[in-house]
């Protein structure tokens, strides 16, 4: 799929991997609505990138909200094309932890209902709505790109309830590839390693450190723009489908 003229929709488009992202889809002549809940910055996000770029303020978890922001993308733009998922949360809990008090069943609730709930809420309804687009080449008529990690297969100390939705995004993936073949939609995933995000950058260098030095090379943090070059390749390529990726200078996750 050429990227010049498409519309895409990215979640969690206000910071990190979705501001990067929408850069490079705006860069390559695309046009992007951002989806996040922040709307101090998300505006100001939009603006930057020009008229090709807009931004709703929206809650993956919710139906409604999900709904509205897909209406508006095709209101102001037309169609969609693309859509990346990269709103979501951490959480750092035992599954038991200190005087063998259980991991908070809200907490983790609260991390499905985002990264795995709202992946898929936002995925399915976008897909909805490019099934009406007109095919293109091989019958192509859009792209979903989801956000994994590699906690999801070496989920650290911890990290369970990450670790479980990011495991399920990748497990997702196949199946949606398979369930969206017959309309010409597919659907890939990139699994992170440690990016240089809003998030990582604030943490204090006993945090980074560690994690820098399991990464085999480059030894440092993976950088914005190289997840938004992934997610470019992954709408050109149209002959990669159903696939996760792991985007990780080739780190193995340590137990700690």
């Amino acid at each position: 799929m050429n990227i010049q003229g498409k519309v895409a929709v990215i979640t969690g488009g206000a910071s990190g991997l979705g501001q990067a992202t929408a850069e490079a889809i705006i860069a390559k002549g695309g046009k992007v609505m951002i989806l996040d809940r922040d709307e101090k910055k998300g505006p100001e996000v939009a603006a930057e990138l020009g008229e090709n770029a807009a931004f709703v303020q929206t809650d993956v978890t919710d139906e409604a909200s999900v709904q509205a922001a897909i209406d508006a993308t095709k209101e102001k733009f037309g169609a969609i094309h693309v859509c990346v998922n990269c709103a979501g949360v951490g959480s750092a809990m035992k599954t038991v932890g200190r005087e063998n008090k259980p991991h908070d069943l809200g907490v983790f609730n609260m991390v499905v209902q985002i990264n795995l709930i709202g992946t898929f809420n936002v995925a399915r309804l976008a897909a909805a709505v490019m099934a009406e687009n007109e095919p293109g080449e091989d019958n192509e008529r859009g792209l979903i790109v989801n956000t994994a990690s590699v906690a999801a297969f070496d989920g650290q100390v911890g990290q369970v309830a990450y670790a479980a939705t990011k495991g399920g995004v990748v497990g997702m993936t196949l199946p949606i590839a398979r369930d969206l073949a017959p309309l010409g939609i597919r659907c890939n995933t990139i699994a992170p390693g440690i990016f240089n995000t809003p998030l990582m950058n604030a943490a204090p260098d006993k945090v980074k450190m560690p994690l820098i030095e399991m990464t085999q090379f480059p030894k440092r943090l993976g950088n914005p723009p190289e997840y938004a070059a992934m997610v470019c390749h992954m709408v050109e390529n149209t002959f990669l489908n159903g696939e996760t990726i792991r985007l990780d200078g080739g780190i193995r996750m340590q137990p700690r």
